[in-house]
């Protein structure tokens, strides 16, 4: 039973993201023609992303590479409100060269200028309050629909990208194959993402911790990968309502018909349910891990210092030490930092408490004046000092 405290905080949060909105970045890569363009249009259920309408004949023969194309926008997710902040970074050109190395390199050092651009916030004594993460939380990589098992090309890619990014493998275009057909090439890619040791993003689970609907929910999504996905811009009336589909001779291909497509499961882990998790592993895991070997290249080993020798290697243990010892020597220098704030603020307070003091005692003083001159005998009979006068003396004796 849910106390009072954590559904407070729950309604809170709720209010928090309705107001703000959720932060979330989407890669999405595959070889030109897998459908990624179209996926993303309907994910968004808008033209995000525009087509290439057709090649230029004179310039086909040039290798253009890879090019990077972030978008973001504004999703609306329930009928609370809550809104999502979704980032898409295309990849066009990927896998269109004879030689794909430069394409491996541009995305990797994409994902890696992200971290860096976290990891010089976090240096910041003050840090900027309108500053963006702009992390990749997941990468969906469209598998070609040939029916059979990886290429080299996607077994490099997912290989060099899952120590950066969750990598979520997808077949694009899957009604292209008999259900038959899409079961073996489903089969086939799992066998060699095992075989190959491609840490994908497989919903991850544990039986004796968490609970029985998560268990049963993150399993039934593990066995669907790779997801088969289904995209279409174009909506139909079908029985009386209005559905996104391709039309095909033979017949409808409903996109989001879990019998004729994996979309609907894909989109709810991306946008609902599995969301947070993908955001959580992303900071905790896979920036932590890119931090942590980041900054050991900086620190000389003690006992090659001399020498003027850098560590090229250092064991797990050492790498988290250094970690936890440059995050205290930070801390410090920001509260070193508080303190002389903390002085100055009292030196200020000080001095103003010591000027209200001397301003009492002339006010005082001006008091005693006053009813020494009221006293018979005083040499300015009949003179009085109003209030007003006396606190005008007091201010001008400041």
């Amino acid at each position: 039973m849910m106390s009072s405290n954590s559904s407070g905080a729950l309604r809170l949060r709720r209010k928090k993201n309705v107001k703000k909105g959720i932060q979330f970045c989407l890669m999405v890569c595959g070889a030109s023609g897998t459908g990624r363009t179209t996926f993303v249009n309907t994910l968004c259920g808008r033209r995000v992303l525009s087509g290439k309408d057709s090649d230029d004949p004179t310039i086909a023969h040039l290798e253009e590479g890879v090019r990077i194309k972030p978008v973001t926008v504004e999703l609306e997710l329930d009928e609370e409100g809550t809104r999502v902040s979704l980032t898409i970074v295309d990849t066009p050109g990927f896998g269109d060269s004879i030689d794909n190395e430069a394409c491996f390199g541009e995305i990797s050092t994409y994902l890696e200028r992200q971290y860096d651009d976290i990891l010089a916030e976090e240096s910041r004594i003050k840090r900027n309050p309108r500053f963006r993460d702009n992390r990749v939380h997941v990468l969906l990589y469209f598998v070609q629909p040939t029916g059979h098992g990886l290429r080299e090309l996607d077994i490099e890619l997912m290989r060099r990208l899952s120590p950066r990014v969750n990598v979520i493998p997808v077949i694009g275009k899957a009604d292209s194959l008999t259900p038959l057909e899409l079961a073996e090439s489903k089969k086939l890619i799992m066998e060699d993402i095992e075989h190959y040791r491609i840490p994908v993003y497989n919903f991850p689970y544990d039986i004796e911790e968490d609970d029985e609907d998560t268990v049963e929910e993150n399993a039934e999504l593990r066995g669907l990968m790779p997801f088969a996905i289904v995209g279409s811009e174009e909506v139909f009336e079908m029985d009386g309502r209005r559905v996104r589909a391709r039309q095909y001779p033979w017949g409808v291909v409903e996109v989001e018909n879990p019998r004729h497509s994996d979309f609907l499961a894909i989109r709810s882990a991306l946008l609902h349910s599995h969301l947070a998790d993908l955001k959580e592993i992303t900071h905790d895991f896979l920036y932590e891990n890119y931090r942590t070997e980041k900054l050991s290249k900086s620190v000389t080993d003690p006992s090659l210092s001399q020498s003027g020798m850098e560590a090229e290697s250092l064991d797990p243990q050492s790498l988290a030490s250094q970690s936890v010892r440059l995050k205290e020597e930070q801390l410090k220098r920001e509260e070193e930092k508080l303190r002389e704030i903390e002085i100055k603020v009292q030196r200020e307070i000080e001095s103003k408490r010591q000027e209200l003091l001397a301003r009492e005692s002339q006010l005082k003083e001006l008091e005693s004046r006053m009813v020494r001159e009221q006293t018979p005998g005083s040499t300015m009979p009949g003179s009085m000092l109003s209030r007003e006068d006396m606190e005008d003396d007091a201010e001008v004796g400041a």
